[in-house]
């Protein structure tokens, strides 16, 4: 029976990975460093062994979490697997061999379930081979062993190749859809006067339409594997400078096309309002896009909220006096004042906390969502990341820093697991996914033609445009 440990939010909740709370045994592992029973740091080498279980014990669910989401600065997951596998297999040949079955029957419970919690937890980390062929081999020895470890690491097997298919599939859809909206942003080069519908002839209600782009964000954060907040800043290691720790190739894309996502909603709420020829269709979309924005503040949708003001105040759009003159701007001013970037986004983060609160009490899926402004929480997660990488003098690796990082990821892993309460409409997320957006040249193209340049600079923009 494993040693069972809280959910994953509650367990960061202490200041510092704690040997009494979190240990089933006097840990006299070398090379570890700690401090009021804190564990500080450590080489390498002592890490990892902390990682491997034996006879009697069993890492807990936190260091696991920890260790396998930080240790990728310092070395690849399949050099890390190797040296697991390498350890497990030491312990075996270390045992008396008439112990041999029954030290099986041990520890092969433990392993099962530190394989089930990296297979689960890092799933993309077994899309590569040398990884898939270490977990594999790893398995083949378990379950050589006995009938029903065989049972249990097929399941296993299965659950890891069903979630890769998964994201590969994702994947797909994502380059379909970029596809598709860049073959016909050529269409849109100069001001189409022959656009007939706009966002609010596909969804006139700005309710339907928060909660469909409640549905795109909580998709899209589901498919960020925590390892790309790691991967997205690998430096190269300290102690080599040929070598950067984590290859050649990123492992970062649903975290790149999260980001383009956001991107490409400001984009579009800066076309729906400069597309109108018409001051007051401009100023009702504008008014439109205010009430989508206050109804994802209420959901908990910052990300896009977020990306709705950034569109707001595209110069294109915010240049647009007359427009603006039509529009009740109240409601636009207490948003803008929640998302305001002085102090570090204090306002944000009074109301991310509250949202977090409120999410740990729900009762229902809909209370519990969560979707953080998203460049700001790379930017927090970038600053904890420069700590981590760096060794300290003796050697050791920063395990507090990895802490610290473990604490804010894990709190994201919880966002990305609430289900999405609301229905889907496809007509709505078919629209919002791939309908053209204009360009940088084309906003300011449409919004001259809307309200004249007031300067020399407009004027020449206007004119080198034309």
């Amino acid at each position: 029976k494993m040693p069972q440990t809280p959910p994953f939010a509650a367990m960061f909740d202490s200041s510092g990975y704690n040997r009494n709370l979190y240990q089933s045994k006097e840990d006299n592992c070398g090379g570890l460093y700690y401090h009021d029973n804190n564990l500080l740091s450590g080489s390498l080498e002592a890490l990892i062994q902390h990682l491997v279980p034996n006879v009697d014990y069993y890492p807990d669910r936190t260091y696991i979490f920890t260790f396998l989401l930080s240790s990728r600065l310092f070395m690849h997951p399949y050099e890390l697997m190797a040296k697991v596998c390498h350890l497990c297999i030491e312990q075996q040949r270390l045992s008396e061999p008439a112990l041999d079955k029954n030290w099986m029957q041990k520890i092969a419970p433990k392993i099962l379930q530190l394989l089930t919690e990296w297979t689960e937890t890092f799933p993309y980390d077994f899309r590569d081979e040398r990884m898939m062929r270490n977990l594999k081999e790893l398995a083949q020895r378990i379950a050589s062993g006995d009938e029903m470890y065989r049972k249990n690491i097929q399941q296993l097997l299965q659950n890891l190749i069903r979630k890769l298919a998964a994201v590969s599939q994702y994947e797909e859809v994502l380059a379909k859809i970029d596809a598709t909206s860049t073959d016909r942003l050529t269409v849109l080069k100069t001001k189409p006067q022959s656009i007939q519908r706009d966002i609010t002839t596909v969804c006139n209600d700005p309710y339907v339409l928060a909660q469909q782009l409640t549905h795109i964000e909580l998709e899209r954060l589901n498919y960020i594997g925590p390892e790309e907040f790691i991967q997205a800043f690998v430096q190269k290691d300290p102690l080599n400078n040929d070598k950067s720790c984590y290859g050649d190739q990123k492992k970062t894309r649903n975290l790149e096309a999260y980001v383009e996502w956001f991107n490409r909603l400001s984009y579009l709420v800066a076309t729906e309002i400069c597309m109108h020829v018409k001051k007051k269709h401009r100023a009702r979309v504008i008014e439109y896009f205010i009430d989508v924005a206050r109804e994802c503040f209420n959901i908990g949708n910052f990300n896009s909220l977020m990306a709705i003001i950034s569109g707001m105040n595209m110069t294109p759009v915010s240049r647009l006096k007359k427009t603006w003159a039509k529009v009740k701007t109240a409601k636009f001013d207490i948003l803008e004042h929640q998302m305001d970037p002085s102090s570090n986004f204090y306002n944000y983060r009074t109301a991310l906390r509250g949202a977090t609160q409120r999410s740990l009490t729900a009762h229902s899926n809909r209370e519990k969502i969560v979707i953080p402004f998203f460049s700001l929480l790379i930017k927090d997660i970038y600053f904890l990341n420069e700590g981590c990488a760096n060794r300290l003098p003796n050697g050791h690796v920063n395990f507090e820093k990895f802490w610290e990082l473990a604490k804010q990821v894990s709190e994201f892993m919880t966002w990305k697991q609430v289900e999405c309460p609301f229905e889907r409409d496809w007509k709505i997320l078919q629209y919002l996914l791939t309908v053209p957006v204009f360009s940088d040249d084309a906003l300011y193209l449409a919004s001259y033609e809307s309200e004249s340049p007031e300067n020399h600079i407009e004027k020449d923009r206007w004119k080198t445009l034309r």
